[in-house]
């Protein structure tokens, strides 16, 4: 058996979901954007995907990011990993097998952080699918990008915490069947950089919590929304503090490992599903009496990103693999990799398709523009490229600082 092939039990649970893809999620995505259409409200939760989950769940084709066997399958990242590819290629079908994000890693969260009470009341529901969940770290006055920035004020108050400050891109948030957030505050400014944090669980329509509104992105307003959201005095009582006052920075990375290397995995499979778009098109439109295909430039581009999808897959693959055998600290730097790559070679597939696409690559007509400005975003979303371009460097350079103190 070679280093990433594929379990029997992967295998299967991938012939399923290539079916599932083909026989409803594929169909439904027309249907879909005549139902949000027809609702004038970006945030409409349409029928066909309540459909959608429930042929999922009757497929088995449930909770399939959850590497705990009590919650989900228990597949490792590496068996998950084509999977979350094949389910990127639909933005329809993570909300369908309930692999979505935020709630994925709100879901881990809640499993190894929630208390008795926060896994009856939240997460069981959530692994149901029956309701949604935002996540709320980003700031609009700070740069968040450095979470120890985070300034939203959490002061005890006898058993309680009183919250105040603001929030933005707390995705998920305006989805209907949005109910609970995960908060990020400051409860101790004075205590060191990494212990002032802590995380809470506050229900959406707890008294004080306003959704201001709903962020557009590079003029989408995503059906479950990019949320502004302003705290005032909003009382959480200390029971729904995660693990414990000062753990938010602690438990903000555990949650982002796997987040990022599920974004990373779905990009693989927009940037599939464009190559073939960017195929099928180039081969179906002619210019100056020859097929598109047969222009060098163009053969250029299939061949690039075909070399480049096979790159960053193999990179996530690695990523995946470290993370089940020595776990997610040691495979901080193929993830922070990844993080970077992925939405870059994503990018650049999607752009030639638009490219070969026309001026129909810019409209809804074709899934293109809506995958490049998703995948423009994830450039920014669980850190920026900077960032991680940062921590891979100075984890390189400390080899040859640790060589030079001997």
């Amino acid at each position: 058996m070679s280093l990433f092939e594929m379990s029997d039990r992967a295998k299967k649970y991938q012939a399923d979901l290539l079916d599932f893809m083909d026989s409803h999620v594929y169909p439904a995505e027309a249907v879909y954007d005549e139902q949000m259409r027809a609702s004038g409200d970006p945030h409409f939760q349409p029928p066909i995907m309540e459909e959608l989950k429930a042929e999922a769940r009757k497929r088995g084709l449930w909770n399939l990011f959850h590497p705990h066997p009590e919650w989900g399958p228990g597949l490792t990242n590496l068996e998950y990993a084509p999977l979350a590819e094949i389910m990127g290629r639909s933005h329809l079908a993570p909300e369908a097998c309930n692999c979505s994000a935020p709630d994925t890693g709100n879901m881990e969260v809640l499993t190894l952080f929630g208390s008795d009470e926060h896994k009856e009341k939240y997460l069981k529901p959530l692994l149901d699918g029956t309701i949604r969940s935002a996540f709320a770290m980003t700031e609009p006055q700070v740069a968040s990008s450095d979470a120890t920035n985070v300034q939203l004020s959490m002061v005890r108050n006898g058993d309680d915490y009183i919250l105040n400050g603001r929030k933005w891109f707390a995705s998920n948030a305006l989805h209907k069947n949005c109910k609970v957030m995960i908060v990020m505050g400051k409860t101790d400014p004075t205590a060191a950089p990494h212990r002032q944090q802590s995380m809470m669980v506050v229900p959406i329509d707890a008294p004080g919590v306003t959704v201001m509104r709903g962020l557009p992105v590079f003029g989408y307003q995503d059906r479950e929304g990019h949320a502004e959201i302003d705290f005032k005095d909003v009382r959480v009582p200390a029971k729904d503090v995660l693990k414990g006052e000062g753990e938010g920075f602690a438990i903000s990375q555990a949650r982002l490992g796997p987040g990022r290397i599920h974004h990373c995995m779905r990009a693989i499979g927009m940037a599939e599903r464009a190559l073939e778009l960017l195929c099928t098109r180039a081969q179906s439109r002619a210019t100056f009496g020859k097929p598109i295909s047969e222009n060098a430039n163009i053969q250029d581009w299939i061949a690039e990103s075909r070399i480049e999808i096979e790159m960053i897959r193999l990179l996530t693959l690695k990523a995946a693999y470290l993370m089940d055998t020595v776990g997610n600290k040691q495979a901080q730097t193929e993830i922070a990799a990844i993080k970077v790559a992925a939405p870059q070679v994503a990018l650049k597939v999607v752009d030639r398709a638009i490219q070969v696409h026309g001026g129909g690559g810019v409209t809804d007509d074709f899934p293109l523009a809506m995958a490049w400005a998703h995948l423009r975003t994830l450039r920014l979303a669980d850190g920026p490229d900077e960032v991680h371009k940062r921590a891979i460097a100075r984890r390189e350079l400390r080899k040859y600082q640790e060589a030079s103190q001997r």
